[in-house]
């Protein structure tokens, strides 16, 4: 799956440690098509798909809000803006090699 040029720009954004989300920032989740489903879609057991979650993420409005929100937070478990874990993590690797 690319990644998109914003959600490489916001992997470089700083984020203090300890920050908490102010409303502003939760706002994307009233609309978030995961609000709709159980969490279970989105946080599979190991080795299961994450294919359904990244479809769903694929045609959500939220999408870069909730990536943007998952980097800040280092979000490690989970599918968020359409990433696995493992997909985010290779974004902060090359975020950090810039």
């Amino acid at each position: 799956m690319p990644i998109n040029d914003t959600a490489e720009r916001t992997a470089l954004r700083p984020v203090p440690a300890g920050t908490a989300p102010s409303d502003g920032e939760l706002s994307w989740q009233e609309t978030a098509l995961c609000a709709q489903t159980g969490p279970e879609l989105f946080f599979p057991e190991p080795g299961s798909s994450t294919r359904e979650a990244k479809m769903l993420c694929g045609i959500c409005e939220g999408r870069e809000a909730c990536l943007e929100y998952a980097l800040a937070h280092d979000e490690r478990f989970g599918v968020w803006g359409g990433l696995s874990e493992q997909e985010r993590y290779a974004l902060r690797r090359r975020a950090d090699r810039r």
